[in-house]
């Protein structure tokens, strides 16, 4: 079901566009946009040389906004599809004052444009749409081909953490990580009862879930190739 739009959007759009990152590429043709480069300069952006780290699909902003109020050492950059729900995430972080923080207008395929290559520290996935129906699998924000994508965005210590409520789309990431060329460093399969929910932060949708007591998958990955650089074989 497609949403409304929200009231007076524009409006508050302009109202925090200090929190957008501006996007300078058209992406109707992802194929040939991403061969174009307009790398963010952090430096520019954020005023410090600051670990840089990544949301993909950040929804409303709950989480990245606790994320960077946490950690304000750290520069957060998120990213989501729709104006209409990214808003929210821009309107928390004004009211938090947040200077660490920056939100982008974009579809995950367009990151190779505007994020140089190997400058992030890790990547969140949180509850990405599995999207069953036969067919979509390229489309999984997990599969090999975004896997192959985030390695290069990777730093060389970098990454990737993932949390679903979806056992089917959690079994699958977990054999496109080991598959493509990643391994394992945490896995949960119930992750509120576990070791790993220390300092857990928990989205709108994990909240929602969680209350429902329905277990929450997350797994920790990182290029294999920081195995082989730390000496290990």
């Amino acid at each position: 079901m497609r949403m409304r739009r929200k009231h007076n959007l524009d409006e508050r759009l302009e109202q925090v566009k200090d929190y957008i990152l501006e996007r300078t590429i058209a992406d109707r043709n992802m194929k040939t946009s991403v061969e174009i480069k307009d790398y963010i300069d952090y430096k520019k952006v954020f005023g410090n040389d600051n670990k840089v780290e990544l949301e993909i699909g950040c929804g409303k902003g709950r989480f990245i906004n606790e994320l960077a109020k946490r950690h304000p050492d750290t520069n957060f950059i998120a990213i989501e599809m729709l104006s209409n729900v990214i808003v929210d995430g821009c309107e928390r972080a004004q009211k938090e004052n947040l200077k660490n923080l920056k939100f982008m207008i974009l579809r995950a395929e367009c990151l190779p444009s505007y994020i140089p290559e190997h400058s992030l520290n890790k990547i969140y996935i949180n509850f990405p749409t599995p999207l069953p129906q036969k067919g979509y699998e390229k489309q999984r924000l997990t599969n090999r081909k975004f896997l192959a994508m985030y390695k290069t965005l990777l730093n060389k210590d970098g990454s990737i953490e993932q949390k679903t409520d979806n056992r089917g789309m959690f079994e699958y990431s977990l054999c496109e990580f080991s598959q493509g060329g990643f391994y394992l460093k945490e896995v949960s399969l119930d992750l509120l009862n576990s070791p790993m929910s220390q300092n857990n932060i928990m989205t709108e949708h994990e909240k929602k879930y969680s209350d429902m007591l329905l277990p929450i998958y997350k797994l920790t990955a990182a290029p294999i190739e920081a195995l082989n650089d730390n000496g290990v074989n």
